[in-house]
């Protein structure tokens, strides 16, 4: 038995929703996009690296040297792109703080 055509809900668009031929999001940045960015951290990374090698023999020593090091290689590899930046950040912090203790002779 049918209700009677009164009662007959209709289902309406709701107009705040997307069509489906809209897309979710604009198309994601291109590929290229990524590697520059991947090959530009790398680059401050390896430059990083380069600052910490040049401390002298005595901050070798000193326990933030192993972790400006674990910062640069364990973490930075292990955190994906987006966070890798802070990590440069805080390694870089940790050396600035190492070359006081310690000054470059």
């Amino acid at each position: 038995m049918m209700p009677p055509p009164s009662r007959v809900k209709v289902n309406r668009p709701v107009s705040n929703r997307r069509s489906p031929a809209d897309p979710a999001k604009p198309e994601a940045a291109p590929r290229a996009n990524f590697r520059r960015r991947y090959d530009e951290l790398e680059a401050r990374r390896v430059a990083l690296i380069a600052r910490l090698s040049a401390l002298g023999g005595a901050s070798r020593q000193h326990p933030g040297y192993r972790r400006a090091m674990r910062l640069l290689n364990e973490t930075f590899r292990r955190e994906k792109l987006a966070q890798r930046l802070a990590v440069l950040q805080a390694a870089a912090w940790l050396i600035d703080v190492l070359e006081k203790i310690n000054p470059i002779t």
